[in-house]
């Protein structure tokens, strides 16, 4: 079959997986592997516990239904059911709220208000309306409950029944009243010439007076003047409404044809802009109830605001704007009392979190901790969108947050008189989702302190001390505690063992060496069948001597062909050469099926990978296709140095971010690659979105000599190898325009060497097996026919 190139059309797939059959050595093959969870199982995801303890929900599908379904195991008879759908509908879901004394819940479900009374178990349905209501909260000493529909809060009293309309926002257009003089002078002429307009005016005035007094019984009008509000929440004491005010700037949209639609005709899809958007301007306001009056929460002594990034210094000729680095506020967090509240403050340029003490009588601040990076901030507990993990100690005199200080994400409290910072871990490890014991004696927390791919749940003192390991198996182990504490319910995986459900006794409360309890067992039969490689964890030497983690998959000495593959996962952020079921699994089973056919993979987490800390998350600040590219390089070397690799057969591919490095290899490192398939890559970073893209590059106006070394587009000349290139064509993450630019580019370069396949339905994730099928039958065909010189087309 001749090669057909982009510019022809798209690829047919039988003759290459015909090929991928008649050249698999394996007991694998693409197809159905690429099946996915109908392959490997269905597996159990989010768990969580019944209000009383004695049940695991969680949502499971080991029928292989077309979803899954909830089931629930019972700790007295250690039997598994699937619910009914009237008991699913009547269940309180896994987010909820308890009362002080943990006598009483609140929850939202299907977009009504719930209260559950514990010790009878008895459920009072507070709202049932079309409309939505959510964000329910205790509040009024928790003589009522809190709750938002729409823009307003609303309050619910338990004793009377009755409900109350809190605040009454409204988005008026800002338009002035006043008259011109002109219109003023003719309006008190008139007044002075009739009797009967006079008097008219005079009863209107009386009625207008009379409505005021009847309207301060009623919640005070607010105009939020053409803005989006968010976050409202009423106070403890029922006293004050705090919310959030956004001006979201108009911003350009790029539109995603749809060739491939029910209609017959292409359709347009409006997705998301690019990087460089004018930033929203967030305002927090106070309302206080009693007194009748908004007041804005004043911002502007915030340590550092007046902040210049350094890299602008590169820049002498270019003035640098940023008029207001207030960026998104989260809070208030109140103390368990209800008398003190702390505020989370993000810098639009991402390089500042501030968290503050706020003092709603008056509006005022008074700042606590900052948290600085030249890069930006982020890491476990510390960069997520909604707000960081961040509370309150016991004593309600001192709070606790997670920070990189020391180049790791970990524990720290804050005393509010002394203002004294104490570390509570400390390690060359990462903390993830601390949260403390119902007793508030204990922590309880997530960590990676054995190896940074193992993942174990622990114990410590509430003012830091022993650490104790709760949890004993080697992989990721994600707890989820029973209402009492008494009991872990897990997610557990290895490296070739797929997650499944167990329960065990915590044993902080028991001594038992009681082994943990397999709640399901969801693998099919064809999974089992074959015996998963367990990947080598193993470390190099960078060139610049760091320690760089990988996977590493051998074949056996008598199929090994001398060739090797490099995967390089996605996300940017995120870590794979770790010891439990990777989410990129099917990956991992495409791995095994290269290595039975003799190929040696390796699987590198490279600079900007999660779990390593704050200096390896930052290395690719202003250089993506850095450090985090010759990781790849020195990785390479490393396979013909150490495992008998021919310098000349080594190929390359991953997607997503693993496509650009894909890229950016065979154009910047060429005589290292020799080929590669790049899927669903991005191209050129200046496409891509703002959230993402300006953390790691700034922006393109005002850093544009970390976009120019950082897009692949500009180094397209460097092309020697073979490049297939693989993109859903809507995709609404990385663009399939990307692609076409670069496309364009490459044929203006007159380079022969590369192909594009395109999935005309899939977006970024693919979700048609066929999509998967096709893919990585033409990245194995690549593989074969560039590093072993196999073709099936002679």
């Amino acid at each position: 079959m001749k090669q057909v190139l982009l510019y022809s059309g798209i690829f047919f797939i039988g003759t290459f997986c015909q090929f991928a059959q008649e050249n698999n050595s394996s007991p694998l093959t693409i197809k159905e592997i690429m099946k996915g969870y109908d392959f490997v199982g269905h597996l159990p995801s989010e768990p969580y516990w019944s209000v009383t303890g004695t049940a695991i929900y969680f949502n499971w599908n080991p029928v292989g239904a077309d979803s899954d379904s909830l089931y629930a195991y019972s700790l007295k008879s250690a039997s598994t059911e699937k619910l009914d759908f009237e008991t699913v509908l009547q269940l309180p879901p896994s987010k909820r709220m308890y009362s002080k004394n943990k006598t009483k819940i609140i929850y939202e479900k299907h977009g009504d208000i719930f209260l559950l009374e514990k010790a009878t178990n008895a459920v009072t349905q507070i709202t049932k309306t079309v409309e939505k209501e959510h964000s329910p909260h205790f509040t009024n000493q928790e003589t009522k409950v809190a709750y938002t529909k729409g823009d307003n809060i609303y309050t619910w009293d338990i004793a009377k029944g009755t409900t109350e309309q809190v605040t009454h926002f409204v988005n008026k257009k800002t338009e002035s009243d006043k008259k011109s003089a002109k219109d003023e002078w003719l309006r008190q002429d008139q007044l002075a010439l009739f009797d009967v307009l006079r008097e008219r005016k005079a009863k209107s005035e009386k009625a207008k007076k009379q409505t005021e007094r009847i309207a301060q019984k009623r919640p005070l009008e607010i105009d939020i003047e053409e803005k989006s509000i968010d976050s409202q929440q009423l106070s403890p004491d029922g006293k004050y409404v705090t919310y959030i005010t956004v001006e979201r700037p108009k911003i350009a949209r790029t539109m995603m044809p749809h060739y491939v639609t029910e209609s017959g005709y292409t359709e347009n899809e409006n997705t998301r802009s690019k990087v460089g958007d004018e930033p929203s301007k967030y305002q927090m306001f106070i309302y206080d109830l009693a007194h009748r009056t908004v007041y804005p929460v004043v911002l502007d002594s915030l340590e550092g605001l007046d902040y210049i990034p350094e890299y602008t210094k590169e820049y002498p000729d270019k003035p640098y704007k940023n008029e207001c680095r207030i960026g998104s506020i989260s809070g208030p967090v109140w103390s368990a009392d209800g008398k003190n509240s702390i505020l989370e403050i993000r810098s639009n340029d991402y390089k500042d979190r501030w968290i503050v003490l706020l003092d709603v009588t008056n509006g005022s601040i008074t700042n606590l901790n900052r948290q600085h990076n030249e890069a930006w901030i982020a890491g476990p507990g510390i960069g997520r969108s909604q707000g960081g993990n961040l509370g309150w100690m016991p004593d309600d005199n001192s709070i606790w947050y997670q920070s990189e200080k020391t180049g790791y994400a970990h524990l720290y409290t804050l005393d509010l008189v002394t203002k004294k910072e104490k570390a509570l871990t400390s390690g060359a490890f990462e903390i993830y989702n601390p949260f403390i014991s119902n007793d508030k004696k204990r922590w309880y927390f997530t960590a990676n302190q054995l190896h940074p791919g193992d993942r174990q749940f622990y114990s410590m003192p509430i003012l830091g001390g022993k650490v104790t390991q709760l949890t004993s198996m080697t992989g990721n182990n994600d707890v989820t505690l029973s209402p009492d504490e008494r009991h872990m319910a897990f997610l557990y995986s290895y490296a070739n063992q797929p997650t499944e459900l167990y329960v065990q006794p915590n044993p902080m409360f028991s001594k038992s060496d009681k082994l943990p309890s397999r709640i399901t067992r969801s693998t099919t039969d064809a999974f089992e069948n074959y015996k998963w490689k367990d990947p080598e964890i193993i470390t190099f030497k960078a060139a610049d001597d760091a320690e760089v983690y990988a996977r590493l998959y051998q074949p056996k000495t008598e199929v090994k062909n001398g060739a090797a593959v490099i995967f390089v996962h996605g996300a940017g952020y995120l870590q794979n050469a770790h010891k439990w079921w990777s989410s990129y699994y099917r990956e991992y089973m495409f791995h095994n099926l290269l290595v039975d056919n003799g190929y040696t993979v390796l699987d590198i987490d490279y600079r900007g990978s999660a779990g390593y800390g704050a200096d390896w998350r930052t290395g690719i600040y202003r250089h993506m296709g850095g450090k985090d590219l010759s990781d790849q390089v020195d990785g390479a070397k490393l396979l013909v140095s150490e495992y008998g690799i021919d310098k000349n057969k080594i190929g390359i591919y991953g997607g997503s971010y693993g496509g650009f490095i894909t890229l950016m290899a065979l154009f910047t490192a060429p005589d290292t690659f020799k080929a590669g398939g790049a899927i669903r890559s991005v191209g050129d970073w200046a496409a891509y979105n703002h959230g993402y893209t300006a953390r790691i590059l700034n922006t393109p106006v005002t850093d544009s000599l970390a976009y120019r070394r950082s897009s692949p587009i500009y180094f397209a000349e460097g092309l020697k190898g073979d490049l297939l290139i693989l993109h859903g064509m809507i995709d609404d993450n990385v663009h399939f325009q990307d692609m076409v630019r670069l496309s364009q580019r490459l044929i203006e370069l007159g380079k022969e060497n590369w192909e594009m396949a395109i999935y005309p339905l899939e977006r970024h994730g693919f979700v048609e097996p066929s999509s998967w099928v096709d893919e990585y039958t033409r990245i194995y065909k690549l593989f074969d026919k560039s590093l072993l010189g196999s073709d099936p087309r002679k």
